[in-house]
């Protein structure tokens, strides 16, 4: 967290929370090394299964709390799909909501303490944006074969500003998994590093006596940063899950 430096003061460093460490030790991290990011991917897919699989095995007509937190996650993204992408994209329900509930278990697993965070990597958001991206451009091409690539001519344009504004969409359109991966990564990202940042000053009073009025500032602070970071992983996690909703629509409604 933060370490007493007689010559330089107090050092801390808040990216380190953020370091992918190999499992049983060592410095080398290979392709098949399990390290705390495999450890708490594990954990996230082990939640989810404990809440939608024991959780409501019981299927009981008065639900129990584990019951009603599951079915209101799945009601609230059926609903999302259906009002964003239409009803003809809820076959494709199951795996926007696999997406939602592991980026939602990944955001709130973050938040305990000793965690780690797998979405603030860029390489774990940038995997999910990625097969978000191919999925709905093949959806679209299987469902609407040539006809797809209506998606980047602006029909209702004037005529002479349809080549211009389709070079704008074919850019926009594949900076798309770049945004929605980034997105969410910074987000995450950003906040824990904060939270660490005032953390750090927390033990100051045991340093200085100006720690008499910054440590209780510092707990404050992370006190209202933590809150803030909750309402924060769900949002990002409805965010990211909207914008698949939008992409697929895209996809199977090019002409819309």
């Amino acid at each position: 967290m933060a370490t007493e430096d007689h010559s330089e003061g107090l050092v801390f460093h808040p990216m380190d929370q953020f370091m992918v460490k190999p499992l049983f030790g060592g410095d080398t991290v290979g392709m098949l090394t399990p390290t705390n990011v495999t450890l708490w991917m594990a954990i996230t897919v082990l939640c989810i299964a404990g809440l939608f699989v024991f959780g409501t095995r019981g299927r009981a007509i008065v639900p129990s709390r584990t019951q009603s937190i599951a079915e209101l996650a799945y009601g609230f993204v059926h609903k999302m799909v259906e009002d964003v992408a239409g009803k003809d994209a809820l076959k494709f329900f199951p795996y926007i909501f696999t997406l939602f509930c592991f980026i939602v278990f990944s955001n709130m697993l973050g938040l305990l303490p000793k965690a780690f965070t797998t979405t603030s990597h860029i390489a774990v958001t940038g995997v999910l944006a990625l097969a978000v991206f191919i999925t709905v451009t093949a959806i679209g091409f299987i469902k609407n074969g040539a006809s797809f690539l209506s998606l980047f001519w602006v029909s209702s344009a004037p005529l002479a500003l349809r080549p211009v504004l389709a070079v704008i969409e074919i850019i926009s359109y594949f900076v798309r998994p770049v945004s929605h991966s980034i997105r969410l990564a910074g987000n995450m990202m950003a906040g824990h590093a904060v939270i660490k940042v005032f953390a750090a000053f927390a033990p100051l009073v045991l340093f200085s006596a100006v720690g008499v009025v910054v440590t209780p500032l510092s707990i404050l602070a992370i006190t209202a940063m933590y809150g803030l970071e909750v309402v924060v992983a769900f949002i990002q996690a409805y965010v990211f899950t909207i914008l698949t909703c939008v992409y697929l629509k895209d996809a199977l409604h090019p002409h819309h």
